[in-house]
């Protein structure tokens, strides 16, 4: 017996009079007899937040706080594609209808505006919910409400567990993935090198340093972590300079490369620095330089010479397809700001979205919509430089990245696009032709 859209009404209700809800998002109200979204009994699935002219999405991103600086403008890169989507005549004639709420990157918040999400705004869908601390606050309570939790801002490796979190798919290549590869390029072009790790003290570094220790175990003298929301790193970046570690490995949020290039230029520390796709974009990291430095250290010069990779076109890519349709997209139902290659990563996000409520049909359901992206999400064509990985057995998304280096504010390929998984399967390159966008800049329905 499915759990419809009536019952959750009534558990709402109940949990309304009671001035329970939060008690209703602890203990979920996942029913034992509910539908698994491998069931093939889609039109008795659950349509709540879809109406006949709506499809009702929502997400949680840090608007405020300490890590609203570029991660604010991912929401408004989603809306941006989801209103040229609505321009354009919808989903099958269906609006989206887009909400974000503010979490501040504090994992208690994140878990108040998700049930505000699923119990009050009824959404039909997550889409990006942002953060490893945050998002792993509200991933068992979205899978116990059955609720799809579509392309996580994460590359925790969490996500993609069909087994336990069946509704929940990741997006962005996983930690373990970028580590790996990461590892392994050093481990080829700098044999010699004495490898440190300056990690984030969660998954998002824990993985990511698993990755990095298959092929530089032997290599590494010293790992070193922060707890996020304290910014003194003083303390690990003397620890890396006393063990002698000449070549850095960073996994962490953009706040903290800044901090780590400021601390180094105090200890006139300089290693060879490899920051993870997610610490090194050099606009947003140099705009934090100059505010952390008070003026002292004007822009992200500090980062030209460092290492990175990277799995989706940026700004910098003038002449890319996905660049351009981006750019005209921002260019019409942006909300006046820059062009940013975080704005980019919510447009391809909502790309990916789009691509599979499509492919869901007519007939939308929340079954349907997980249904169709184990089915056919591996083949959905897009902005990505390495291929989705999706299926029942897999829920992780985009299967590996390029490694390059950083020239002024522009990335420098060194090593082409090469993909793995997670333990110990190789990495191998991949060298297909990249996908091109549709004449209207909507994903083919097929």
């Amino acid at each position: 017996m499915v759990r419809t859209y009536r019952s959750r009404s009534v558990l709402k209700t109940v949990a309304a009079l009671a001035g329970a809800s939060v008690l209703l998002a602890a203990c979920g109200g996942g029913d034992s007899d509910s539908t698994d979204p491998g069931s093939s009994d889609v039109a008795a699935g659950s349509s709540v937040g879809v109406t006949d002219d709506s499809i009702k999405l929502g997400t949680h991103m840090p608007l405020t706080g300490v890590a609203a600086p570029g991660y604010s403008e991912i929401p408004t890169g989603q809306k941006a594609y989801f209103d040229y989507v609505n321009a354009n005549g919808g989903i099958n004639g269906r609006m989206i209808d887009y909400t974000v709420r503010d979490d501040t990157y504090n994992p208690a918040t994140t878990s108040q505006v998700t049930n505000q999400l699923v119990l009050q705004d009824e959404i039909f869908g997550m889409i990006g919910g942002l953060g490893t601390p945050t998002h792993s606050a509200v991933v068992d309570f979205l899978n116990e409400e059955e609720v799809p939790d579509m392309f996580v801002s994460s590359g925790a490796l969490a996500w993609d567990n069909p087994e336990e979190y069946p509704w929940t798919f990741g997006w962005q290549p996983n930690y373990e993935v970028e580590g790996k590869i990461i590892g392994k390029y050093i481990s080829e072009e700098f044999p010699d090198a004495k490898v440190g790790l300056f990690l984030q003290g969660d998954d998002f570094g824990r993985d990511g340093a698993a990755g990095a220790k298959q092929f530089l175990e032997d290599q590494i003298v010293a790992e070193v972590s922060y707890t996020p929301g304290n910014t003194d790193v003083g303390p690990q970046i003397a620890e890396l300079q006393g063990a002698g570690a000449d070549f850095v490995i960073g996994f962490n949020v953009p706040s903290y490369t800044a901090l780590s290039q400021l601390v180094s230029l105090r200890l006139n520390y300089q290693p060879k620095w490899f920051y993870s796709n997610v610490g090194s974009d050099v606009t947003l990291v140099g705009s934090l330089l100059n505010r952390f430095s008070k003026g002292a250290v004007a822009d992200g010069g500090l980062l030209n010479g460092i290492y990175t990779t990277k799995y989706l076109p940026t700004v910098e890519d003038a002449d890319n397809p996905w660049t351009q349709l981006f750019t005209k997209v921002w260019d019409e139902h942006g909300d006046g700001g820059a062009m940013s290659n975080f704005r980019i990563y919510g447009m391809a996000q909502a790309y990916t979205l789009v691509s599979a409520l499509q492919a869901a049909g007519e007939d939308l359901t929340r079954e349907g919509l997980i249904q169709a992206v184990e089915k056919s999400g591996a083949e959905f064509e897009g902005p990505w430089l390495a291929p989705l990985d999706y299926s029942e057995e897999s829920h992780r998304g985009i299967s590996g990245v390029s490694v390059g280096q950083i020239e002024g504010v522009s990335y420098k390929e060194l090593v082409p696009v090469q993909t793995t998984d997670s333990g110990d399967v190789e990495i191998s390159p991949y060298d297909a032709e990249p996908f091109t966008p549709t004449e209207d800049g909507l994903p083919d329905a097929g």
